[in-house]
């Protein structure tokens, strides 16, 4: 059976990423290869197997076109309340919590963030089938 080990997304500045992906998520650069003309940075937790894949092209100033195909990556959180406050304090920019239900049963509470190249990630809170 095929497991799941990461996702990648393009970056324009790898400093200002990493930064937002440490202080948002608690990721760390679990390992980090560099070539001529890219790096790639696989960023990693405690918390789950699965890696996100930061590609940075060298040379490249102009920002990324995301188009309108790219959705989002979700990280799902203990207290959602708790890290949404800790997201305004630290300056990322949540939007505001949602909660979405179905014939009157919630289904998710979670909220939405950007990273700096504009990349969608909704933060859930741990519920059903959100674990």
């Amino acid at each position: 059976m095929a497991k799941a080990i990461h996702s990648m997304i393009r970056v324009l500045e790898e400093a200002r990423s990493l930064r937002f992906y440490q202080s948002a998520f608690g990721l760390e650069i679990a390992d980090r290869l560099d070539f001529p003309d890219f790096t790639l940075i696989y960023l990693s937790n405690r918390e789950a197997a699965f890696e996100l894949e930061l590609t940075v092209n060298k040379g490249r100033a102009e920002p990324y076109a995301l188009g309108d195909g790219y959705g989002h990556i979700a990280f799902v959180v203990d207290e959602l309340d708790a890290e949404h406050r800790r997201f305004e304090a630290a300056g990322l920019g949540p939007r505001k919590i949602v909660a979405f239900e179905r014939d009157g049963r919630l289904i998710a509470r979670f909220f939405f963030v950007e990273d700096p190249d504009g990349y969608k990630i909704e933060v859930l809170q741990k519920h059903g089938r959100f674990h």
